[in-house]
């Protein structure tokens, strides 16, 4: 009797794991980034990064019949930048986003499906230029080669549509919040930054199911 409902629990174990859809893609697009404000008694600039390149890929299963998790990392061209009066300085620099989110998604018969997501994960700031004696706009920052890793949150939306059987393009739009890493563009004494990075990540790519 003990192996007979061995059995059956493999079974049925098996089935859900075969029941159970998953979809791996990739996407290709672009980040633009928000600034903010950084003040002392010398003037003020914005401080942040330029827009840049952004790729990567998810792995998504339906957990029930409206939502799925998704697990996702996405690469981003992302080089430092202070501005002030006229003046731009730049520094070499990416990111890295690693998240885990909730996608409530729309099952309709139809080839076309929205979705929703939220959720949370880690942004890696790196900076990869040439440290120098003299950088221009220094009494609003310094640029650092390091890296930090914060804490980020994830909200967005998007379509999927079905190209063929098992084939999906998907166009999707996400922000990716996290508070603004100063170990990579460091204030000097005295010098009060704002708070709160977004990074708008617009795109475009091929889903798999499976």
């Amino acid at each position: 009797m003990t192996v007979r409902k061995a059995i059956l629990l493999a079974a049925g174990f098996s089935a859900i794991s075969f029941a159970q859809q998953w979809e791996f893609g990739g996407l290709a697009g672009g980040g633009f980034l928000s600034t903010v404000n950084a003040t002392n008694n010398l003037g003020s600039a914005t401080a942040g990064f330029q827009n840049g390149m952004a790729f990567g890929g998810y792995a998504s299963n339906n957990l029930y019949r409206h939502l799925a998790g998704e697990l996702r990392y996405t690469y981003l061209q992302s080089n430092l930048k202070l501005s002030s009066g006229g003046q731009t300085a730049t520094f070499s620099g990416n990111a890295h986003a690693i998240h885990y989110d909730l996608i409530v998604h729309t099952r309709s018969k139809s080839k076309t499906q929205l979705f929703a997501a939220v959720g949370g994960g880690m942004k890696i700031f790196r900076g990869t230029g040439k440290e120098a004696a003299f950088q221009p706009l220094s009494q609003f920052g310094f640029f650092t080669k390091t890296q930090t890793l914060k804490p980020m949150a994830s909200v967005g939306a998007g379509v999927k549509f079905q190209i063929a059987p098992k084939v999906y393009l998907r166009t999707e739009f996400r922000d990716y919040i996290t508070p603004f890493p100063k170990d990579v563009l460091t204030p000097p004494t005295g010098t009060k930054y704002g708070t709160l990075l977004h990074d708008f990540v617009p795109m475009v790519g091929l889903g798999f199911e499976m």
